[in-house]
């Protein structure tokens, strides 16, 4: 079996550490640990401190293992705490080091509050995909929303509508391409993955009729790609790629943009999507929303993506092991 699987603490006033602690009662027989301040878990939880990873296997089920990480501060539900936001980073480093070391099978992300970590520690990434592929050396990575309905991978991501058609270039599409097609290989286990690249414009520009990107820019990356013996379909015209029949031809859809990709898995399983980093050397997941710090310690929050991305990662991880 594969080492147990490493679980940031993420942004301490959000949803988090609750989320933890269901996440653990909903999955007895997957092994994970937490990572983090147990003083900033929900008084009463039942969990169990581990001096490291391999120690979590023994923990009884519904009881957390807690490999601690001692921060500046208590942290009260909905509450940012500027002086624990270089806890929040040290807990990512030291989840990255012991999914290198091989300690941890993968590493799971509870959300960050990227504002509190800037103000707080003058964290200088726009999120966690960007650390994550800076502390692995990586320059290239790959975001895919994954869930048992719809794989979507975006071209572009946190830009502005405007900027896309700027930011959208050959090489940019080709190895988003590339990246998505190893890891559906390597840790989905499809031996030939089919894809299905979306267009940039509507009815994928209607021959030219509406912007010429696909002529010019996106049917000759797919065509080199299929010559180099990818199964790729496209490019296709976005609002007709994502109902049922559609759905059933490809294994994962490459959209151009954020809302393109995001839309259509968010309406289809809002609370089983997960967020998949490919391209690392290690297996990174993470639930696919916010710290709703809102919403925090007041016992409403859904722990339905999380169980989805401790799950997913444990699937990968044994695919990997299989390899």
């Amino acid at each position: 079996m594969p080492a147990p699987i490493a679980l940031t603490c993420g942004e301490p006033g959000g949803v988090g550490p609750e989320l933890a602690v269901a996440a653990r009662i909903a999955l007895p027989d997957l092994p994970f640990f937490w990572i983090g301040d147990p003083r900033h878990l929900p008084k009463g939880s039942a969990l169990a401190l581990i001096d490291s990873p391999d120690q979590a296997v023994t923990v009884p089920a519904g009881v957390l293992p807690v490999l601690p990480h001692r921060f500046a501060a208590e942290n009260p539900p909905g509450v940012l705490v500027p002086e624990n936001a270089r806890g929040v980073i040290e807990v990512i480093e030291r989840a990255v080091a012991l999914a290198q070391s091989g300690e941890a099978s993968a590493v799971c992300t509870a959300p960050l509050h990227k504002k509190a970590l800037k103000d707080g520690a003058g964290f200088g990434f726009p999120g966690h995909t960007e650390f994550l592929a800076h502390l692995a050396g990586v320059e290239n990575v790959v975001m895919m929303l994954a869930s048992p309905l719809l794989r979507v991978v975006p071209v572009t991501i946190h830009i502005a509508l405007a900027e896309v058609p700027q930011v959208l270039t050959p090489d940019l599409l080709a190895e988003t391409i590339r990246i998505t097609h190893v890891g559906l290989i390597r840790d989905f286990g499809l031996t030939a993955p089919r894809l299905a690249v979306a267009g940039l414009n509507p009815h994928a520009g209607e021959g030219g009729a509406m912007g010429r990107e696909e002529i010019d820019l996106i049917a000759p990356v797919l065509a080199q790609l299929r010559a180099a013996g990818m199964v790729i379909s496209g490019p296709l015209s976005a609002d007709t790629m994502f109902h049922p029949r559609a759905r059933a031809g490809y294994d994962a859809a490459i959209c151009m943009y954020h809302d393109q990709a995001l839309i259509p898995i968010k309406t289809l399983d809002f609370d089983g999507g997960v967020n998949v980093t490919l391209g690392l050397p290690f297996i990174r997941t993470s639930p696919d929303h916010g710290t709703a710090c809102d919403i925090a310690g007041q016992g409403i929050a859904r722990p339905d993506s999380l169980i989805a991305a401790l799950q997913l990662a444990r699937d990968m991880a044994l695919q990997r092991a299989t390899r």
